[in-house]
């Protein structure tokens, strides 16, 4: 039984290559044991997900009063949304209930949690810190910024993860899309007359799959070349092995662009009493990370390129 258990843990997880330390020693075990609750009750991962939207969205709430006890239950919550949010991918994969929608709402719900949590830093900062106070809109403004290169470092993340799994294995152990099939799914809907809401939300989708194909220039041309020279999606191998090969290297630097180690920072800044700060480090660390991860990607895909070029000849 303790066998067939950890067979079941290891069938949840997206593959070894993928997955973040912290995620594996913390998030995993609990995500799995989640999921396997909510098989029993027979709840759905995207109940899941709306779940753990409201619970991220309370604990950014608890960010916004300086008493450190309110402070550490937001972090607790956080936790424990993560926690849901992990299982909901966990419970997907054991109950083989894959859809768009719940990649789309999976996606949404770190959003949810955090303009709460940039929000509640914002007023916070402007009601405690006399600079702030009479210069209100600089941390607006600052957590704008902040808010939109969040979003711009997790999605190439999530993109550049989702094309390592798709070497690794194949286009069913991937959620890689295109923007061109997007649309076309798009158009049908429409001509369905499908619900405000399904259009919305691949539309929303759609835009934000457009945007990280314009951010990778160097991997769109390698997955053109893809697309024409191997329609069944089959690479040959030594070309997949090299690209696993090069792109394994900066599996940890996509890692340290989602959750994990940016709630660090926020705890911290939070355990500092100083959490304006958690803006700085998006607008700094965490940029200089996706710039340098962009740069290595976009060579690799370029390598990759030439690889497949030489091999089809």
């Amino acid at each position: 039984m303790f066998e067939s258990l950890k067979a079941e843990y290891r069938s949840s997880l997206k593959s070894s290559d993928t997955e973040e330390n912290i995620d594996l020693a913390f998030y995993r075990p609990i995500g799995f044991a989640w999921a396997c609750l909510f098989r029993k009750l027979g709840i759905t991962p995207n109940a899941v997900t709306i779940a753990s939207i409201f619970i991220g969205v309370a604990a950014g709430i608890c960010f916004y009063p300086t008493d450190i006890w309110t402070n550490l239950l937001g972090m607790l919550l956080l936790i424990w949304a993560n926690s849901y949010d992990s299982a909901d991918g966990q419970l997907a994969r054991l109950t083989k209930q894959y859809s768009r929608l719940g990649r789309i709402l999976d996606g949404a719900s770190g959003d949810f949690w955090f303009a709460s949590i940039y929000i509640a830093i914002a007023l916070r900062t402007n009601a405690t810190v006399p600079f702030f106070m009479e210069h209100q809109w600089i941390i607006w403004a600052v957590a704008v910024a902040a808010g939109l290169c969040h979003a711009k470092q997790a999605a190439t993340a999530d993109y550049y993860r989702q094309f390592h799994l798709f070497f690794l294995k194949g286009a069913a152990g991937s959620e890689l899309d295109s923007s061109a099939q997007l649309k076309e799914d798009l158009e049908r809907l429409k001509a369905e007359g499908a619900s405000p809401f399904r259009r919305i939300a691949l539309s929303t989708y759609y835009n934000y799959t457009r945007q990280q194909e314009q951010f990778t220039p160097a991997m769109q041309r390698l997955r053109d070349h893809m697309r024409a020279d191997c329609p069944d999606g089959q690479v040959p191998e030594p070309v997949r092995q090299e690209f696993l090969r090069l792109s394994f290297p900066l599996c940890k630097w996509e890692n340290f662009m989602t959750f994990n180690w940016r709630t660090i920072f926020l705890f911290v800044t939070l355990l500092a009493g100083y959490p304006w700060l958690y803006f700085a480090a998006e607008l700094t660390v965490f940029n200089a990370v996706l710039l340098m991860t962009r740069n290595r990607h976009e060579r690799l895909c370029a390598t990759v390129l030439n690889s497949l070029k030489s091999a089809s000849k």
